[in-house]
Parts: C-alpha cells; sequence; structure tokens
C-alpha cells in the first residue's frame, strides 16, 4: 500500500529520473511512511493479533484471542538459523505494555513481560496427535543407524495399530464419493417433502375456507392426535340402547286398547275433583217425585268435630232433604233447579225425632257444591 502512494501520478517539473531514481526519495520519505519511523532502530510497526486468550497485569482484564494492536517487531535472536522477533503493544484498556516473542522450537509464542497466559494446552502426546521432530532427535536419525532402525520398528507398529481406525474412515468416505448419486438422493428427498408440504398447504388453505378462519394453522403433532383420539362427543345412551329400551316397552304394551269407562265428561270431571272412589246414586225416571242429593249440589264430607257415623243412613237422607230445601233456596238466584215439574215438597220424608238428633252434626258435614250440578244433570 505504501508503493502505491508512493507511485503518485504527479510528478514536479524538478524530478529528475536519473537523480532522485523515485518518488520516495524526491520527499525523503520511506514507502512504509509512519510503519517506519522508528526503522532506524530495528523497529518496524506492525498489525499484530493476539495468538491466544491473555490476562493483563495492569488493569487485570481479559484480553481474547484475536484482538489487534499496533505493535513494534524488532528481531532479538535466531533459533539456529529462524530469527527471533519480539513484539511490544499497549494495552487498550490501560497504559501497561505487553511484550511477546515467537518461540520457533515449539512453534508457539511466549509472553516476556506485562501478561499471563489463560491455560488452554494440552499434551499432543496425550491427545494422540502429530508430534514435531526435535531438532536433537532428528540429527540422532540421521547419525545413529541402530537408533533409526529402532524408530522405524516402533512407527510400523503404530501403523499396524491403526490399520483398523484408518479402515473405518476409508469405508465411511466411500459411501460419499460417488457425488452424482448423493445430489440425486438429495433432490429426490426434496421433492418428496416439498410435495408432502404443498398438500398439507392444500389441506390447511381448504379447512380456513370451509370454517372461515384466519389464523395460521401450525403443524399437527402425535400429541395432537393422541388428545383427539381420547375426546368423544356422544350422548349418554348409545342408539343400540335406545332402540332396546324401545322395543322392551313395546314388548309389556297391553295388545287391547285401554277400555273406556261410562261418562264420558262427567267422568272425567269427577277424576279432575277426586271423587271418582265415591258411589254415584242410582237414576230416576224423569216423571218421578224422588229427590237425590247430586240434584241440590250436595256433597257430604268427614266431619271435623266428631265420628263420621253419627245417625243411619236413612236419618241421613232424610236431614240432607231438610236442610238441602233450605239451601237450595238460598242459592236459588246463582243456581238454575233441573227439576221435573212433577217433583214437589210432599216427596220429602216427614221430619222425626232421629234427624232432630243428628241435625247438630250434620250441619258441620254438609257443604255445598256447586261445581258439578252441570256434570250431574249431563248425567241424568
Amino acid at each position: 500500500m505504501g508503493e502505491r502512494k508512493g507511485v503518485n501520478k504527479y510528478y514536479p517539473p524538478d524530478f529528475d529520473p536519473a537523480k532522485h531514481v523515485s518518488l520516495n526519495k524526491y520527499r525523503n520519505s520511506h514507502p512504509l511512511r509512519e510503519r517506519a519511523r522508528k526503522l532506524s532502530q530495528g523497529i518496524l510497526i506492525i498489525r499484530f493479533e493476539m495468538p491466544y486468550n491473555i490476562w493483563c497485569d495492569g488493569c487485570k482484564n481479559h484480553i481474547g484471542m484475536g484482538v489487534r494492536y499496533n505493535a513494534e517487531k524488532k528481531k532479538v535472536g535466531n533459533y539456529y538459523t529462524t530469527p527471533i522477533y519480539r513484539f511490544r503493544m499497549k494495552c487498550h484498556l490501560c497504559v501497561n505494555y505487553i511484550e511477546m516473542q515467537t518461540d520457533p522450537a515449539n512453534c508457539d509464542y511466549v509472553i516476556v513481560s506485562g501478561a499471563q497466559r489463560k491455560e488452554e494446552r494440552w499434551d499432543m502426546q496425550d491427545n494422540e496427535q502429530i508430534l514435531t521432530t526435535e531438532h536433537e532427535e532428528k540429527k540422532k536419525l540421521e547419525t545413529d543407524a541402530m537408533y533409526r532402525l529402532e524408530h522405524g520398528t516402533a512407527d510400523q507398529g503404530k501403523l499396524q495399530r491403526a490399520i483398523p481406525t484408518l479402515s473405518n474412515i476409508q469405508e465411511a468416505q466411500s459411501a460419499w464419493k460417488d457425488d452424482f448419486a448423493i445430489n440425486s438422493m438429495l433432490r429426490r428427498k426434496f421433492r418428496e417433502e416439498k410435495k408432502i408440504l404443498q398438500e398439507e398447504e392444500e389441506k390447511d388453505l381448504a379447512l380456513q375456507t370451509k370454517a372461515n378462519l384466519s389464523i395460521r394453522l401450525v403443524q399437527e403433532t402425535e400429541e395432537d392426535r393422541r388428545l383427539a383420539g381420547l375426546l368423544k362427543y356422544r350422548s349418554l345412551d348409545s342408539y343400540e340402547d335406545k332402540q332396546k329400551l324401545k322395543r322392551t316397552e313395546i314388548s309389556g304394551r297391553s295388545w287391547f286398547p285401554p277400555a273406556q269407562t261410562p261418562g264420558g265428561k262427567a267422568t272425567d270431571t269427577l277424576k279432575k275433583l277426586g271423587l271418582t272412589g265415591k258411589a254415584l246414586p242410582p237414576k230416576v225416571p224423569s216423571g218421578g217425585s224422588h229427590i237425590t242429593i247430586s240434584h241440590l249440589g250436595i256433597v257430604r264430607r268427614k266431619s271435623r268435630e266428631g265420628p263420621e257415623d253419627l245417625c243411619s243412613p236413612g236419618q241421613s237422607v232424610e236431614h240432607e232433604a231438610r236442610s238441602g230445601g233450605q239451601i237450595r233456596d238460598s242459592a236459588a238466584p246463582s243456581i238454575p233447579q233441573h227439576r221435573s215439574p212433577g217433583a214437589n215438597s210432599n216427596a220429602l220424608p216427614a221430619p222425626g225425632p232421629a234427624s232432630a238428633s243428628c241435625s247438630s252434626s250434620l250441619s258441620a258435614s254438609l257443604v255445598a257444591d256447586y261445581s258439578n250440578s252441570s256434570s250431574e244433570a249431563e248425567v241424568d
């Protein structure tokens, strides 16, 4: 780069190639410019890169491998014919100076001052790495024939022990030797995967269109399939259970229709009122003069003050007939009478001493019932 700067496009008028030879001599400058400012002392400024991790002695900070510095390079000795160079640089975190030099014997760098190496080294022999031959050993192999023979025998033993490992490595590498077949297999696999991805994308698009979804569907996993298989939406009773229950009901049903009870609407009304257990009075011809309790709209209920049978049936009928007349007269404006023209008051039995004895007890058990008067008239 310095030469490119030295060979300038502009040559001044007083430049003489025979006298000055180059522009650097014309300007009295070095081609390396500022990098050569200490060249008279044997020092050249270079760009040095840290070969390993170190700890600075000045600020105790860690400096990682690969950090670059402007270092002063100078020659301090030789290892046989190989020169040894020393590099001096200033720490970028403090004012401390770090000095390092090359170690040609071990192919490494050695810290002279200003820092400590972060120890991350290992024994190459224990790690089964290729070791460099020492100078003394190399000289002995060249001069001592017996030592060279012994060294060759040891190398042959190492080779025999390493043959199985080398064979396995060669077999593993032979599988990848045919580049065309490997490339074809890889492209075929990519085509199959691309086809599967296109089918899944079409399915997802159809589902999104059907369900009107605007979210992105994730890939289905085996865990999702397992959870979906455990969830089943069904009724408590299956179709077979429902069919079995229906068949049981049909088989237990009677073959004949239910018998219709006489009475029609009147019977239905009595069922609603809860009077179906009571016996209905016998029908009386239209020309007769007998008056029944049902004609008068009176229903006998249980007495709350005394026993049920306070008088004989005949006496109760006589008393009901007498009291019924009074009740009917009082209720005449609101309830129409359905008596035949021939019926009169002579049909009622004459009052006697027996009826007088139970008048007080029956007066509490006789209640006018106007809800069933029309239905009883229909029955008659």
